[in-house]
């Protein structure tokens, strides 16, 4: 169990202290899905990131990208204006950011960010700006709010982009979540399950496997009519995403050649119906990026060897998803034919 020392005496991790709470961020726990996952076929452990203070595990991403700032000098407490694009999570991690670091911040979102997510980045002092129309282009949301940060950019002083599709400290935060998932599971685990939107998480943990010549081989899980990895496949072109989180309406440029050693796609009916098996069998609530891993580890139970030992990334929690994932009537309303208490473990792609 990790210890921290004061006077010579040895505290237990549930009794550590910290310097303040943004040095909570990470060292989130790992935690067996036996009941999801009957281990007698193959283990399943899941890197629950809602754990970190901000709720996500985009408060990694957050303060790396923020300190760093500050350590370069480009934002100065008191002064800076932080302008950044995001779906939810990040924009609450960047609004708990810059709340304690003096920093103010401008979050652009767009109509699929829940009522909560705003509410929470506004009681951090942030201020939210939602886009309701689409890009003629692409009808996709992102290519709006990124004009939108590109003008607040052009027009206010001393304001800075973290651009999260685009730092490399970004990617670096996850070097961490990969080194500690080491330390729970020494040698690393065979196979890592995440969700891939801005590919932070993917290219930091893949990072890590590399330079540390792990055999683990990752398995990128992408939304259905994402664009991340390549144009959708036929299937999926009808699809039109309505859960934040995963997808992404351009291709990152973190992204780099090789970083996933497998893609899987999942649908929003998908993700639902992860998140609520989670809920029932392991009473885990998780949010719908959580939910596409655990839809991705389903449909993987036919290719994986036998006793290979797996870790899901759960990027969040389920709280902020209430009037959505755990609604009835939402789901009943978007998603016809689908029982909210279904927990058959469909596929969705022919």
């Amino acid at each position: 169990m990790t210890v921290l020392t004061t006077g010579g005496v040895a505290l237990p991790a549930c009794q550590r202290w910290e310097t303040d709470i943004v040095a909570t961020i990470g060292g989130t726990p790992l935690v067996a899905l036996d009941r999801l996952f009957p281990p007698e076929r193959f283990r399943v452990h899941a890197k629950c990131e809602r754990f970190n203070p901000g709720g996500s595990i985009k408060d990694r991403a957050a303060k790396s990208m923020i300190e760093h700032a500050l350590r370069t000098g480009r934002l100065v407490p008191g002064m800076s204006t932080v302008v950044e694009s995001s779906s939810g999570n990040l924009g609450i991690a960047l609004a708990q950011l810059c709340n304690f670091y003096r920093l103010n911040l401008i979050c652009v979102v767009d109509p699929r960010t829940t009522a909560q997510n705003m509410a929470i980045m506004r009681a951090y002092g942030a201020r939210v700006e939602v886009v309701e129309q689409r890009d003629p282009a692409t009808g996709e949301f992102l290519p709006v709010r990124l004009a939108r940060v590109q003008s607040h950019l052009a027009s206010i002083p001393d304001a800075y982009w973290p651009n999260q599709y685009a730092n490399e400290h970004n990617a670096r935060a996850h070097h961490a979540t990969m080194r500690e998932i080491c330390e729970a599971l020494p040698g690393g685990p065979d196979y890592l399950f995440l969700a891939a939107g801005t590919c932070g998480t993917l290219r930091g943990c893949a990072e890590y496997i590399r330079d540390h010549e792990l055999a683990t081989r990752v398995v990128a899980v992408d939304a259905a009519g994402s664009v991340i990895f390549g144009p959708p496949e036929p299937w999926e072109r009808s699809h039109r995403r309505t859960i934040p989180g995963h997808g992404a309406a351009v291709s990152p440029p973190l992204l780099q050649p090789g970083l996933a050693d497998r893609v899987m796609k999942v649908t929003d009916a998908d993700c639902v119906r992860g998140c609520r098996r989670l809920l029932a069998e392991e009473s885990i609530l998780a949010g719908g990026s959580s939910g596409a891993v655990v839809a991705a580890l389903d449909r993987a139970a036919s290719w994986l060897e036998p006793n290979v030992t797996c870790v899901a990334l759960l990027p969040d929690g389920g709280d902020r998803y209430l009037d959505t994932i755990y609604s009835d009537p939402w789901v009943e309303s978007r998603f016809p034919g689908l029982s909210p208490h279904d927990h058959d473990q469909e596929r969705s792609e022919p």
